[in-house]
This record gives C-alpha cells, sequence and structure tokens, in this order.
C-alpha cells in the first residue's frame, strides 16, 4: 500500500502513541507540528477516490474516501491542528498532547470514511479525546462539566448507531451518502448531526464545555466537533428544508446571550453558535453555491474563530481571567494581542479584505437565488449582531473599554505566532480568495468584490458600529458585571432535577403509605389468627387433646387408603 492510502487518522493516532515514548520537549513539539502538516501533504498529493477499503462482519468499510467535499476538511482540520499544537508548544502535559492529536485523527476519520459504521467509530473517538482537553484542566468544575459533555457527545453517538441499524434494516446499505429524511433510521442519524452540531434547545453543550477546558484546550475544541457535524449534514442532508429554518434559528437567539454574558471565551462560544446557523442553513438550501458556501464558510470560521479564542486565550494565560468586568486597557503591553484580535474580529464581521466578507456572502446570496427573503433578512440581522457581541464586544471590553490597571506581558512568543499565521490567512483569504474557491466542492463563478456588495456591507456594518456607540453612550447597553445568565440548559440542570426530586418524594411517600398499609394489615391478621388460633385462643381451648389425635389418625387412615387404592 502507498504511504498516501494510508488512511490520515491512522497517521495521527500512531503519533500519538508516539508521544508517550519521547521525552518532554522539542522531540514531542516536533512530532505535534509535523503531523497535521504530514497529512495535509499526503492528502494534497492522494488525488481523489476511495482508499483502505476493509472488510468486517460482512460489511466493506471505506476508511479513506476522498472528494472534493471531504478534502477541503480534512486539509482545515489539519491546518487547525497544526495552529493550534502551534499555541499550545509550551505544554508539557502528555494528557493534552496525546488528546489533541487523537481528537484530530477522529475528526479527520470522520471526515474520510464512506460509510456509516466507520462514520460512528471516529464520531465516537473525537467525544473520547476531546473530553480529556476539559478534564485536563484539573479543577471540580471542569470534572462535572467534561462529564456532562461526555454524556451529550457519547448519545450522540448511540442515538447515530441506532440509526444505522434502522436505516440498514430499512435500505440494506451502511454507505455514507445523501439521505431522506422520511423514515425512523434517517431521523435518528439527523437528531445524532444535530446534537453534535449544536441544534437549539441541544446547544447548551458547547456553551458549558468549551469556556471550562483549560487554555489551548478551548482553542482545539473549537475548530473541531461541530465542523465535524456540520461536514455530516453537508453529506447526508443536503437540501432537507428543515436545516433552512434550524439554522436562521441558530443566527439568531445566542445573539441575545452573547451580548449579557461576562464571560468572554462564552460569548466566543454563543459566536460559534451563531456561525453555525449560517452553515446550516447552507446546507438546508443545498444548491451548489449554498453548499460552496457552507465549506467555505467553516474553513473560515475555523481560522478566525481560533484567532479570537487564542487571543482571549493568551490575555487569559497572562491574567488568569476572560471576565470583561475584570479586563480593560491592555493593548498597553498587549499590542499585538489586540491587532491580531481585532483582525479576528474583521474577519468574524465580514469587514471587507477579510475573509469572512468572501465566505459568508457565498451563502447570502444562494438564499437570495433562492427568494427567500424572510430569511435572508433574518441573516442580515444575525450579521449585525454578529459584529456587535464578536466585532465589537470581544476587543472593546479586553483591550480598550477602561483601564483595569493590569499591565501583563506580551504573550508568548509561540502564541504570538501562531496568532500571527492565523490573521494572515485571515486576511490573504479576504483579499485573494480565489486558492480558497478552488477547493470548494463545486466549480464557483462568483465574484465577491462588486460595488454594490462591498458598499451594502460597509452600510450594515457602519450602521452597526453606530447603533453600539449610542447605545454604549447612552448607557444602554447591557453592564459587564459578574453574573450567572442561565439558558436552556435550565431544563436538564435545575429544572429537570426538581422535578425528579418531586417525583421521587411522591413516589417514597406512595411507597411508605403502602408498605404501612400491608404492615398494619398483615399485623391485623397475625393477631386475630393468634386470638382464635394461639395457645391461648379460643379454637385451641375447645379442642381437647384426644380430640386432635383422633383427628390426626382419621387423616392418617384416609391418607394410607388413598395410597392402597391407588
Amino acid at each position: 500500500m502507498m504511504i498516501e492510502a494510508i488512511p490520515t487518522a491512522f497517521i495521527f493516532f500512531a503519533a500519538a502513541a508516539l508521544i508517550l515514548i519521547l521525552p518532554k520537549g522539542l522531540a514531542r513539539n516536533i512530532v505535534m507540528l509535523g503531523t497535521p502538516i504530514l497529512s495535509a501533504v499526503l492528502v494534497w498529493n492522494t488525488g481523489l477516490g476511495n482508499f483502505a477499503q476493509i472488510p468486517f462482519f460482512g460489511f466493506e468499510l471505506e476508511f479513506m474516501r476522498l472528494d472534493k467535499l471531504s478534502r477541503i476538511f480534512v486539509l482545515i482540520f489539519c491546518l487547525a491542528a497544526f495552529l493550534g499544537n502551534l499555541f499550545a508548544w509550551h505544554l508539557r502535559d502528555s494528557l493534552q498532547q496525546v488528546a489533541a492529536l487523537a481528537y484530530a485523527g477522529s475528526a479527520i476519520g470522520a471526515a474520510q470514511a464512506g460509510d456509516m459504521i466507520t462514520l460512528f467509530f471516529y464520531w465516537e473517538g473525537t467525544a473520547i479525546a476531546s473530553v480529556f482537553l476539559i478534564w485536563a484542566r484539573g479543577t471540580a468544575g471542569a470534572y462535572a462539566t467534561g462529564m456532562r459533555y461526555l454524556i451529550i457527545q457519547i448519545a450522540s453517538g448511540v442515538i447515530l448507531i441506532a440509526g444505522v441499524a434502522v436505516f440498514f434494516a430499512e435500505t440494506g446499505t451502511i454507505t455514507f451518502d445523501k439521505m431522506e429524511l422520511a423514515s425512523l433510521g434517517t431521523w435518528l442519524i439527523f437528531i445524532s448531526f444535530g446534537m453534535k452540531c449544536a441544534f437549539p434547545l441541544l446547544h447548551n453543550w458547547l456553551q458549558d464545555s468549551y469556556p471550562a477546558a483549560t487554555i489551548t484546550g478551548t482553542v482545539i475544541l473549537s475548530a473541531f466537533t461541530t465542523k465535524l457535524a456540520v461536514y455530516a449534514l453537508a453529506r447526508g442532508f443536503a437540501g432537507t428544508e428543515i436545516l433552512i429554518y434550524i439554522g436562521t434559528v441558530m443566527t439568531l437567539f445566542p445573539i441575545f446571550f452573547a451580548e449579557i454574558e461576562n464571560d468572554l471565551r462564552r460569548v466566543l462560544a454563543y459566536s460559534l453558535n451563531n456561525q453555525l446557523g449560517f452553515m446550516v442553513v447552507g446546507v438546508g438550501i443545498g444548491t451548489e453555491m449554498a453548499l460552496n458556501g457552507t465549506a467555505s464558510h467553516a474553513f473560515a470560521h475555523i481560522l478566525y474563530k481560533a484567532l479570537l479564542f487564542m487571543s482571549v486565550g493568551a490575555v487569559m494565560f497572562r491574567t488568569g481571567t476572560s471576565k470583561a468586568s475584570e479586563l480593560g486597557g491592555l493593548y498597553r503591553t498587549m499590542p499585538l494581542t489586540a491587532v491580531f484580535c481585532l483582525i479576528g474580529a474583521a474577519s468574524i464581521s465580514a469587514f471587507p479584505l477579510f475573509s469572512g466578507f468572501v465566505t459568508k456572502s457565498l451563502t447570502l446570496t444562494a438564499v437570495a437565488e433562492e427568494h427567500k427573503l424572510i430569511i435572508w433578512l433574518c441573516l442580515v440581522f444575525a450579521s449585525a449582531g454578529v459584529l456587535s457581541h464578536s466585532g465589537i464586544k470581544i476587543p472593546f471590553f479586553t483591550f480598550f473599554a477602561h483601564d483595569s490597571g493590569m499591565r501583563p506581558k506580551e504573550a508568548p512568543r509561540h502564541m504570538l505566532w501562531a496568532m500571527g499565521i492565523t490573521a494572515f490567512l485571515c486576511i490573504a483569504i479576504g483579499v485573494y480568495p480565489d486558492p480558497l474557491y478552488a477547493l470548494l466542492p463545486y466549480d464557483l463563478d462568483y465574484h465577491p468584490y462588486t460595488m454594490d456588495h462591498v458598499v451594502a456591507q460597509l452600510q450594515l456594518l457602519f450602521f452597526a458600529l453606530l447603533a453600539f456607540a449610542v447605545i454604549f453612550r447612552a448607557g444602554l447597553h447591557p453592564p459587564e458585571i459578574r453574573a450567572v445568565n442561565m439558558d436552556s440548559d435550565v431544563i436538564y440542570r435545575k429544572f429537570t432535577p426538581s422535578v425528579m426530586r418531586y417525583l421521587a418524594f411522591v413516589v417514597a411517600a406512595l411507597f411508605r403509605g403502602v408498605t404501612g398499609m400491608i404492615n398494619r394489615s398483615a399485623a391485623r391478621l397475625v393477631h386475630r389468627l393468634h386470638h382464635s388460633h394461639g395457645p391461648d385462643g379460643s379454637r385451641a381451648a375447645s379442642w381437647p387433646a384426644g380430640a386432635m389425635v383422633m383427628s390426626i389418625a382419621a387423616l392418617l387412615g384416609l391418607a394410607l387408603l388413598v395410597i392402597f387404592f391407588s
């Protein structure tokens, strides 16, 4: 077998095993950075096709399917792994290093899976590997959060394999390709993908877990799980109309939570949810333009979201906090981090000459071409909301809003390199998007830098900036205060336990009542029997010993007669 045909995930798994026997330090870091580079080169040189087909209990498993849709996701996953590992260069923690490689490898393996059994194995691999990036923080809160995260992710896998089993019974195939949402099997698979994609009411694991991870773990987590789910939806459910409405809701509701959130890493987690909505809408539209928009936006989003998490993570690394109420004025001593954060903010806000401008517009154009005016207006509103909570709030309250009195040192050099490379890519894609467009699943004849598009986007952004300035100066902007904001997680973290405790109280009371009644009835029965048949009972007193002997003799005689005649 040629080395190019080795499943890319296996390279990451081998590197993770190698990490365990290498001494901590430079050798490990070389492996951490070299693995995604080698993998990307091999994927690029392999070409398109199906490789590494292995028989498994009567099934033909495809461990490496490369087409234009899977290739762009595999390449960005490799790039994200490289940047995340560079950002984590200072780590000497074997647990996080192995988990990072295994996590990235599982996500890449899932993106290359040609069948749904292989997809399931990698699907669960991403859950098991990624939870250690949360537990590595070493706090009681992180352990509890990791357990909640693991339950959701494992449940997604259980629902997936159940759906695959039903789908196989219905169709006789396990090929991972486009499906119609018209049977129990496909609905189960759809729900499984939705859980990992953080659909509304299934989303709180994201805001719960990502901010609870380590500083570097959050950067790595932001790249893989949800984008793998987007890929799975694009592969399996392109053109499914319900996704248009689900995605639209996803773009809208996180805006309000992000505006009132004080923890900047949670703000970015809500923002991530918002950006996923644009991708899900693209999958729901299902046209070539829309699917190109989903793939390109996922590519750009991984970069600028990682850049924002890196900049907030670098601040947290130096100050020990990511709370907006405790930060401010850090541009004085962390100017490069501030610049990189502004580049990430401009990219996510879709300013011209930045990556978000040339990718998000594909989805908006696809929606407009389908004449879905309400959806288009909602996405435009969501775009303005992104500018407010991620484009303005993150850099403003971290670096400029007021002087917190903190004077931390600039971020470590390797973090600056990671942020610098990511920032360069955000600008390069925005200035010259053609190389990215060439990687997209379908041939694309699209030019983002038209006069009407540039002017319309600048109008939207500048009026959103003006609105923020007026609201902030008028004192109407939600203050940055220490608080706990309840989301729909109140259902399973507060409401459901309360209901369960109440039901347990009612059931226990009923059990005590029933058992008490049974015990009292049995006691009365025993008392009556004792009164009538006990040593001092009326029946015992009225039967002399001789009569009892005669009765027993008669019964014995009757038994002997029955035995004799039988």
